[in-house]
C-alpha cells in the first residue's frame, strides 16, 4: 500500500530554518514527480515545489526561490524539503504528494497520494 508520511515540521523564529522529511512506502520514489504543498489558515493549498520523476529537475514557487531546496534520497525513498531564510508567511501546513504520470505538477488535482501533513510555524 502507497504511503507518504511527513516529519520535521515545528516552531522556528523569522529567518530560521527547518528540514522536512517526507518517508514513501509501496512505491519507488523516482518513477513519479512528487511535490510539497502547503496549506495557510484561512487560506487554499499552494504548490511549493516538486521534484521530476528519473533525472530529478526541480521547480520552486516564486515565493519560496533561492530560500527553498527539495531533494530526495532514492537509497532511503525520502524526500526532503530544506527552508531557510523563513518568514512568517511561511506558516503552514506542509503536504508532500505524489502527482500522477503525465499531470500538470503545479495542480493538486494532478496528485493521487498525499501525507498527513506538518505543521510549520514561524515567530516573528
Amino acid at each position: 500500500q502507497l504511503q507518504l508520511v511527513e516529519s520535521g515540521g515545528g516552531l522556528v523564529q523569522s529567518g530560521g530554518s527547518l528540514r522536512l522529511s517526507c518517508a514513501a512506502s509501496g512505491y519507488t520514489l523516482d518513477y513519479y514527480d512528487i511535490g510539497w504543498f502547503r496549506q495557510a489558515p484561512g487560506k487554499g493549498l499552494e504548490w511549493v515545489s516538486v521534484i521530476r520523476s528519473g533525472g530529478g529537475s526541480t521547480y520552486y514557487a516564486d515565493s519560496v526561490k533561492g530560500r527553498f531546496t527539495i531533494s530526495r534520497d532514492n537509497a532511503k525513498n525520502t524526500l526532503y524539503l530544506q527552508m531557510n531564510s523563513l518568514k512568517p508567511e511561511d506558516t503552514a501546513v506542509y503536504y508532500c504528494a505524489k502527482a500522477r504520470l503525465g499531470f500538470d505538477y503545479g495542480l493538486s488535482g494532478s496528485y493521487d497520494y498525499w501525507g498527513q501533513g506538518t505543521q510549520v510555524t514561524v515567530s516573528s
